[in-house]
């Protein structure tokens, strides 16, 4: 899964957002490192929908214009939830190998 879209489906995951909301929540959760523009954004959330990871709540109109709020499925908090043990799992490898490679790297160093 896409950085942006791993990103997205975790903005979801705290509840409804509209588009601008998803895109700050995003920023935020990357520690400002993604900034989705909204045709990023839109075509992501066309594609979750398509695949049934996400869905659209309600739409309302604020200010003369269309809002549209968008929810995780239940599909979707599936997707994330194996999605981020898939990650978590990686996670432990990569800390691990580290581990022994500095472990090892300090052991052949007072030799």
């Amino acid at each position: 899964m896409q950085e942006p879209t791993f990103l997205i489906l975790t903005a979801l995951a705290a509840g409804p957002q509209h588009g601008y909301g998803i895109v700050t929540d995003v920023l935020r959760i990357s520690g400002e490192r993604v900034r989705l523009r909204a045709g990023t954004l839109y075509a992501a959330l066309d594609r979750l929908e398509g695949e049934g990871l996400a869905e659209t709540e309600r739409e309302e109109v604020v200010d003369g214009r269309a809002r549209r709020y968008y929810r995780l499925t239940r599909s979707g908090e599936e997707r994330l939830a194996d999605e981020t043990e898939r990650l978590r799992r990686n996670v432990e490898t990569a800390t691990a190998r580290l581990r022994s490679r500095l472990g090892l790297g300090t052991m052949g160093s007072g030799a």
